[in-house]
């Protein structure tokens, strides 16, 4: 079998294993692609927001026919002001025993403010969350800045406990947040923003024959630098 077969199925198998267990899986994507917001919300607890999330037709990271997510602040104060969205649906379950390091997605920042983006994993709802973790730092999108990728991390000290602990919050996650601030708090400023959100995508964590594999590359190109005479 060669071993990009052997790579499949080892995904596959620990997909399936997830898949039976948790709600969070191991390589699911939010692509927006059903036209829908995909459970993506920026008010909870039956609130409404002036600012709801939207699911756009087009113009995502392929361009024409791609859908995104719209995300969508107001600035100044009260209901709407701050640039927060919650996901409390397939987002939930346990993060650590499911094998997942982190969460990718594309970043488009169309607004005219830079945006400090963090990864909130919590158990309980917002605001009264028992465990909450945020990421340590932010990810900087300029404004203007088109599609770009970005990965939040969740181990060593990527993410700081604001409530209960980091370990609870991945092992027993309700919801996911994403918002802008500039320090290492939920909720964050205000903030006048537009920001599109696609291919949101929990990464796993390097298997052993990854690193197998990585090890035999690494080998590789140093008898290539170094050969025989």
């Amino acid at each position: 079998m060669r071993i990009q077969d052997l790579t499949g199925v080892c995904i596959c198998a620990l997909c399936m294993i997830s898949a039976s267990a948790y709600a969070v899986v191991l390589g699911q994507t939010d692509t927006f692609e059903d036209a829908t917001v995909q459970g993506w919300v920026v008010a909870v607890g039956g609130a409404t927001s002036p600012a709801p999330p939207a699911n756009i037709a087009t113009g995502g990271p392929a361009g024409a026919n791609d859908n995104f997510l719209q995300l969508t602040s107001l600035g100044g104060g009260g209901a709407g002001s701050r640039l927060i969205a919650f996901n409390l649906t397939q987002w939930s379950g346990n993060f650590t025993t499911a094998g997942i390091t982190g969460i990718k997605m594309h970043l488009n920042n169309s607004g005219a403010e830079e945006l400090s983006l963090r990864l909130g994993v919590a158990t309980g709802v917002a605001p009264s969350s028992t465990n909450l973790a945020i990421s340590s730092s932010a990810i900087i999108v300029p404004a203007g800045s088109g599609w770009v990728t970005a990965e939040f991390l969740f181990g060593g000290a990527n993410l700081t406990a604001t409530a209960g602990t980091v370990a609870a919050a991945l092992a027993g996650a309700t919801e996911i947040r994403l918002f802008h601030s500039t320090s290492a708090n939920f909720p964050g400023s205000p903030i006048a923003a537009t920001l599109g959100v696609d291919n949101v995508t929990a990464v796993p964590e390097p298997t052993a024959l990854g690193v197998i594999v990585g090890a035999l590359l690494v080998s590789h190109r140093r008898w290539r630098a170094f050969p025989r005479t």
